[in-house]
């Protein structure tokens, strides 16, 4: 089974690709908002040649991607299980819609969770290992680590396995394996 995601409002949609040829062309007519939207099963020539150059680019980013560490969005009756890798810098976590801002979005239908509900901060310390900061966004339910909701403007350090949560979310921190 393969997904396809509705280019107007970003649902998805499923179907078996079993049932179709390379090269033949689909029509969808998305569930939710009524777009009518065509693809085609197969890659292309031209996909096959892009990959090919952009190999070692991708391979390097992935790297520099899981050096970071990652976040699991637990799963609940709002969504499905996520993980999401975190890169240097900011990672504003948040509900993902089309638009948003939020580098770091994950999907769900959690009325709880704002778009930019929170930001975990990936940085060095002076011994030049990982280190990660959480603080809330002025989320409208808050951000919880530990059952303790963080107040405003508070930056708390989080380590592996650091659980938190965003109104009815969980997620857990994962780190780099070659931090210490």
């Amino acid at each position: 089974m393969k997904r396809v995601r509705c280019p107007k409002c970003d649902q998805y949609i499923t179907f078996d690709e079993t049932k179709y040829e390379a090269g033949q062309s689909l029509v969808f007519k998305c569930p939710d908002c009524g777009k009518e939207f065509g693809i085609r099963i197969g890659v292309s020539k031209l996909r096959e040649t892009q990959k090919e150059e952009n190999k070692t680019l991708n391979s390097q980013l992935s790297t520099l991607n899981s050096e970071c560490g990652s976040i699991v969005v637990i799963e609940n009756v709002f969504h499905y299980k996520q993980v999401i890798p975190l890169r240097m810098g900011d990672n504003i976590i948040g509900r993902y819609q089309k638009g948003n801002p939020a580098n770091t979005a994950f999907e769900t239908v959690d009325p709880s969770v704002d778009l930019n509900h929170c930001t975990i901060t990936v940085s060095r310390d002076k011994k030049g290992g990982l280190r990660y900061t959480l603080k809330d966004n002025n989320s409208n339910t808050g951000t919880f680590i530990d059952n303790v909701e963080l107040t405003p403007k508070e930056r708390r350090v989080i380590s592996d396995g650091t659980l938190f949560t965003l109104g009815a979310t969980s997620i857990i921190l994962r780190t780099s394996n070659d931090e210490e």
